[in-house]
């Protein structure tokens, strides 16, 4: 991979990784539903004018919008504001490779290896040290709501599999505009209207740049040049890039929102990482579609509040 291009894949890890902490943020500002309809709106409503008709079948869009857009964003901002710091949930999210996997195996008949297996385990044993160490210090709540929302991610990417979209950033955007409506009706019937016009008629210029930012920055930008780098490079190749997305979503959160760090947290972020980095870089048995962006996140992104 060329230096430009290196340069490229550490950046979209970055701006994946501080869009927790902007989420968090965001979360200061809106209800979290009605924050999660209206950073798809901000994606959608513009973009779709520029990325042209969508390219694979309807049913695709849509069952991908209401699972990742309306289901996994939906409990992740709802589990970010009831508690959820932003650096474990970006460290959180990354067990949906495990799901993805477990779900490809019952769904598409894709056998894992032993090695994979045994990346699955570690990255379990993660998942329960940090658990642990978020029961000791707060709701286990908020964590079982992020982790519903990575199960969530790995179903949304075996269904991404199935529709092989040919631009994947074509196909997110387009998948954008599935979540508005309902998630928009979510926030009425749970949050209140009256709760949702407030956090309307308060709307600040920091609001709005955090809309902005995880509309455009994590979604249009971050998806798009995540594609743009996997038609130029084999995804073995892209993909492990996204394992420096809880790196710098702990970073951030602990630069600018305080978060602590401590020797549990610490060391379920090791065997979590290793566990997905050893699960992704292993042998497959069987032949498989290639990862597309959708994959890997935000592997988005997005993706906690303390």
């Amino acid at each position: 991979m060329r230096p430009a291009h290196l340069a490229l894949a550490v950046l979209v890890a970055a701006v994946w990784g501080v869009n927790f902490t902007v989420i968090e943020i965001g979360l200061d500002h809106f209800p979290p539903l009605l924050f999660s309809a209206l950073r798809f709106l901000a994606a959608a409503v513009p973009a779709v004018f520029l990325v042209g008709r969508p390219k694979v079948a309807w049913r695709w869009i849509l069952a991908v919008g209401l699972v990742l857009g309306v289901a996994k964003f939906g409990l992740l901002f709802v589990g970010m504001d009831a508690g959820m710091p932003a650096g474990l949930s970006s460290l959180v999210l990354q067990i949906q490779a495990v799901f993805t996997a477990l779900i490809a195996f019952a769904a598409l008949g894709e056998r894992p290896s032993r090695t994979k297996v045994l990346g699955m385990a570690v990255a379990l044993a993660g998942i329960v040290v940090a658990a642990v160490d978020e029961g000791a210090t707060g709701s286990l709540l908020p964590f079982a709501l992020t982790i519903a929302a990575a199960a969530c991610w790995g179903v949304s990417n075996v269904l991404t599999r199935k529709a092989a979209p040919p631009d994947a950033l074509n196909f997110m955007v387009w998948v954008s505009t599935v979540p508005v409506l309902p998630l928009l009706a979510l926030s009425l019937l749970l949050e209140g209207p009256s709760r949702d016009w407030d956090a309307v008629r308060a709307l600040d210029w920091q609001g709005a740049g955090t809309v902005l930012y995880v509309a455009w920055v994590t979604t249009v930008f971050g998806f798009g040049a995540w594609g743009w780098l996997l038609r130029r490079h084999p995804a073995s190749t892209v993909a492990p890039f996204s394992l420096l997305v809880p790196v710098f979503g702990m970073s951030s959160a602990g630069l600018l929102l305080g978060e602590s760090m401590s020797p549990l947290r610490w060391c379920a972020a090791v065997l979590l990482v290793g566990g997905v980095a050893l699960a992704s870089w292993a042998p497959r048995r069987t032949r498989t579609a290639p990862v597309h962006p959708v994959d890997v996140p935000a592997r988005e992104a997005t993706v906690g509040r303390s």
